[in-house]
């Protein structure tokens, strides 16, 4: 009974066998569904929210306020030592007079502040970071230095993006985890029950001389099959999900700092990771399933 392998036979097989307990397939389809909607959900947070990271890196910066009887040269000399700090990336140098200008900007109306003098300001440096996660520690590195009279870094702020996005990722794979374990039972189960309908022509094919892998590949090919499923279906979910998301953020008043990022640019790799995820689940539950002929 050995055969070559006939890719148009394991097929067919494996799409007879998934109609034939269809209410199971069903449910093993929903499940690869949902663990795909959560992981796909949690994951794109953590790349949000990553990418805000960034654009808080570049758009972001703290200030590094001189000592008050630093003359302009004594100030403009500083900057190749803060520059020589860890994590500095751009060091840009602010004199009292272009601080007041951008002091009084839009308060030309405002009667009280046409005399004031700049020297009520402190030379400052706009100091920008490679890794906002180090924020902390450069702004202290950077108060350190001979001349630095203060700093002022929203530390909080970029502690609070961190932190979420160290969170979502941590639950995105905890609920992968054991969602990918019920994903894989139900889909064991699936495949079990196919055998146990098929046990007889299982039985008679062994007695033919039937390879393992003959036996096998309708029901590894039937897995594959209900995880790529599973992987579309949950692609054009989390893309409708994501767009409405986006639509609700757009809407928000009190959301204007959130920015997402075009679930068009990132289509082909959600679509590879989802196809290839599906798929993984749903060949290894198929093994899971039919260990015991491999035992043979």
């Amino acid at each position: 009974m050995a055969r070559k392998f006939d890719a148009g036979y394991y097929i067919s097989e494996g799409f007879h066998s998934i109609f034939t307990h269809g209410f199971m397939s069903f449910a093993a389809v929903c499940m690869i569904v949902a663990c795909l909607l959560i992981m796909g959900s949690f994951s794109l947070l953590a790349v949000n929210l990553d990418h805000m990271l960034g654009d808080l890196e570049a758009e972001n910066e703290f200030l590094a306020y001189i000592e008050e009887d630093y003359t302009e040269e004594q100030a403009r000399a500083l900057q190749s030592k803060i520059e020589a700090v860890p994590n500095v990336s751009q060091v840009t140098f602010v004199t009292r007079q272009e601080a007041l200008d951008d002091f009084l900007e839009g308060r030309e109306s405002n009667d009280l502040l046409d005399s004031l003098p700049a020297e009520v300001l402190r030379d400052r440096y706009r100091i920008h970071v490679e890794d906002i996660e180090r924020l902390k520690e450069t702004s202290e590195a950077v108060r350190q230095v001979t001349g630095v009279a203060n700093v002022r870094a929203a530390v909080e702020i970029a502690q609070g993006f961190v932190l979420v996005r160290n969170i979502a990722t941590g639950v995105a794979l905890v609920l992968i985890a054991i969602l990918a374990v019920v994903s894989l039972f139900i889909i064991a189960n699936t495949i079990k029950l196919a055998t146990f309908y098929r046990r007889e022509e299982i039985a008679i094919m062994k007695m033919c001389g039937a390879t393992n892998a003959f036996i096998q590949w309708p029901f590894v090919v039937e897995g594959m099959i209900l995880g790529l499923t599973g992987a579309l279906v949950a692609f054009f979910a989390q893309w409708g999900l994501y767009q409405l998301v986006g639509k609700l953020i757009i809407q928000g008043n009190g959301l204007s700092l959130v920015t997402m990022i075009s679930y068009r640019s990132m289509v082909r790799n959600i679509l590879a990771t989802f196809c290839g995820t599906g798929a993984l689940i749903g060949v290894g539950g198929s093994l899971l399933a039919i260990r015991k002929f491999l035992q043979v």
